[in-house]
């Protein structure tokens, strides 16, 4: 199934991915490799999300007996025919009503329970008197008085009402629940049998791979990774019912990593070998697996996570799992969590489907299935789902995804606006929680939201950094709640106004300041470029990141190099863009660039030196309909208090001193723009 190609391997398949799913199984189905192993017997306290081997069966009937359901009385029902308001039943406590109360056996020559409430006592001359148990002292009740007449077995359980002994109370293959456990002990099964759980060996190779917390105490060093999809594996692994074993990293070495991959496959249901399933020089996986054992798939029509291997060690299934981090994880959900499905008897649940519509167009090139995660939130009537990050090693996408939406291998990709089908990654009441926040990138955004969370747990803050433009724009097509602005109008010196007239039309809107904050040039710390201000933007030596166009960062640089006539070309790096504050902060941290400009936070959390410019205002645009919504009131009135303030504060260049400050209204006649 793999062939040379000089030192290296190529692909002989990229199947859809359903096709090598079913391949595979279909394979190891025929060598009997995927059916449930030996089951074991287990406490049924301790059997919560195992899956059973075998039907289950009561000994004993719930209830065994004939129970009372109610407390009052208990009487046979033929001493009450006759019994209404006007001509009541009086019956002596003790002879024809016996006092019981709910879970009592039925008294013999009883067949129906009266309730309390549906009672008069009387004491012995025929006297109303509060009921037993009231806490009032006073004669004690000899008779009971009925008002109207008690059905033969009411409020009576019957025995077996429940559960009757030797009935199945649960098929094989069940995964059981909390309630599967209340039912089982009622009908007096205290173990069960289940199948066991499939150990799953996890081993990551790499040379550059550096288990966390042993890396050199002033960090990684370049080259160096940190080994993170093996926790990430392991606990899919758990959560999908096996049982995981992590080894420790394996250097790019062909003989260690054979040895480690046959130790693994002699005592394992199953091995997952992370990395090293491309076509690299250094990628061994499928030429160790076809020489003890076989390929059966080696690249799939996915995207990301081409670079699957389905095959088999001996006689273990092994699957050779990409390197990157969104690769590997859906890598893991498309071929692991089936396999072990398989091997525990169960289908793998299906995720919720939503439709909702997408705020940005998204390319895609045909002949690959795209997975691409989004966030999502409801924006008036509709659900809006915003892209996120496609790298395939873009870890955080997993973290801030809600959903999943799948780009056919045949499409060429979304159309803003259009109807889609996402899988639902958190629960939809989060989703309907949800803040959508769309514009530029701040660290106090982030700040915000966790504030949000804590305060309201209800509530979520979802923040696409997309630009403080594109942020109007979303707001003008109705995509969220609000949008993050820094926008300098040139002509006038004013912040976001004129932007947002433009932008947003006639739509009633406010602008709510959250942060003053400096923007400047961050340079290496100790500045070895000598670099002062804007003019040395221009040297040769000095190489620049920019933000993306249409970032608020990047309309006041333009400003900037007009004021001091510089024209953009004589920039090296103008062009090359990144997507947020942190992300030019890491570029010149890496040395990859010399400067960037940013806000002084983002300096100060990667170590840089910092040269101010400008004190910029930062405000949230919000439509008036939006501030009536109860989840966007809660927001402002975080971003109001003191916790949120001292917290920015404390990230340094910030100033909040009008935050939660209404600075301008913009009302459809745009006669009333300020306040």
């Amino acid at each position: 199934m793999v062939k040379a190609l000089g030192s290296r391997k190529v692909y002989l398949t990229s199947l859809p991915w359903e096709e090598a799913l079913d391949r595979y199984l279909s394979a190891l189905q025929a060598l009997g490799l995927v059916n449930p192993g030996p089951p074991e017997v287990i406490a049924v306290e301790k059997a919560c999300g195992r899956v059973t081997a075998q039907p289950v069966y009561a000994r004993y009937s719930s209830p065994h007996y004939p129970a009372c359901a109610m407390d009052g009385v208990a009487v046979p029902s033929r001493l009450t025919f006759g019994a209404r308001e006007t001509a009541p039943v009086r019956l002596r406590l003790g002879d024809e009503a016996m006092e019981v109360d709910t879970g009592d056996p039925v008294p013999l020559g009883c067949d129906a329970v009266i309730m309390a409430e549906d009672l008069q006592y009387l004491d012995a001359d025929g006297n109303p008197i509060l009921s037993p148990g009231s806490g009032e002292s006073g004669p004690e009740p000899v008779y009971v008085e009925i008002r109207k007449p008690a059905a033969p077995w009411q409020h009576v359980r019957s025995i077996g009402e429940d559960i009757v002994a030797g009935e199945m109370l649960l098929p094989a293959n069940w995964r059981l629940r909390p309630y599967d456990l209340g039912a089982l002990l009622a009908g007096g099964v205290t173990q069960v049998a289940v199948h066991s759980r499939p150990l799953v060996t996890i081993i990551p190779t790499g040379t550059e791979l550096v288990v966390a917390g042993e890396e050199p105490a002033e960090g990684p060093e370049p080259g160096q990774i940190l080994e993170s999809n093996g926790a990430m594996l392991a606990a899919l692994v758990e959560e999908w019912g096996g049982r995981p074993q992590r080894c420790a990293p394996v250097a790019d070495d062909y003989r260690e990593l054979e040895r480690q991959i046959l130790s693994a496959a002699k005592r394992s249901a199953l091995v997952l070998i992370n990395a090293g399933s491309s076509a690299g020089r250094e990628d061994f996986t499928a030429a160790i697996m076809a020489r003890w054992g076989e390929v059966y798939v080696h690249g799939v029509a996915t995207r990301p996570g081409k670079p699957v291997i389905l095959g088999r060690i001996q006689e273990t299934p092994a699957i050779g799992i990409p390197g990157y981090s969104v690769s590997a994880a859906l890598a893991a959900e498309l071929f692991v969590h089936p396999l072990l499905a398989r091997m525990l008897g169960v289908n793998p649940p299906g995720r919720p489907l939503v439709t909702a519509t997408m705020t940005r167009k998204v390319a895609s090139a045909v002949g690959a299935e795209e997975f691409l995660r989004v966030k999502l939130g409801r924006v008036g009537e509709k659900l809006v789902a915003t892209p996120l990050a496609r790298g395939a090693g873009v870890l955080t996408s997993l973290v801030r995804a809600d959903g999943v939406v799948r780009v056919p291998r045949l499409s060429q990709g979304l159309a803003a606006g259009e109807q889609v089908e996402v899988e639902l990654v958190r629960p939809a009441s989060e989703v309907e929680g949800t803040i959508v926040a769309i514009g530029s990138h701040d660290l106090c955004m982030d700040v915000l939201g966790s504030h949000l969370h804590q305060r309201y747990p209800e509530y979520f803050l979802s923040s696409a950094n997309v630009g403080s433009l594109a942020g109007l724009v979303a707001l003008s097509r109705g995509e969220a709640h609000l949008a993050g602005t820094h926008l300098l109008d040139e002509e006038t010196g004013e912040y976001n106004l004129s932007y947002v007239r433009r932008y947003l039309g006639n739509r009633p809107s406010v602008l709510v300041n959250l942060v003053y904050r400096q923007q400047g040039l961050m340079v290496a710390k100790g500045n070895p470029k000598g670099i002062r201000g804007i003019a040395d933007l221009a040297r040769e030596d000095v190489v620049f990141v920019n933000r993306q166009r249409g970032a608020g960062t990047r309309v006041l640089l333009d400003f900037l190099l007009q004021k001091e006539r510089i024209s953009p070309e004589a920039i090296n790096g103008y062009l090359r863009e990144e997507y947020t504050h942190l992300a030019v902060a890491a570029a010149v941290a890496g040395g990859t660039a010399d400067a960037a400009m940013g806000i002084l936070a983002a300096a100060q959390t990667l170590g840089l030196d910092f040269i101010p410019i400008a004190e910029e205002r930062y405000d949230l645009c919000i439509p008036e309909e939006n501030l009536k919504l109860d989840k966007v009131a809660r927001l402002l009135e975080v971003a109001s208090g003191e916790g949120f303030r001292r917290e920015v504060e404390s990230l340094g260049g910030y100033d909040t001193r009008d935050c939660g400050k209404i600075m301008a209204r913009i009302a459809p006649s745009d006669a009333n723009t300020s306040q």
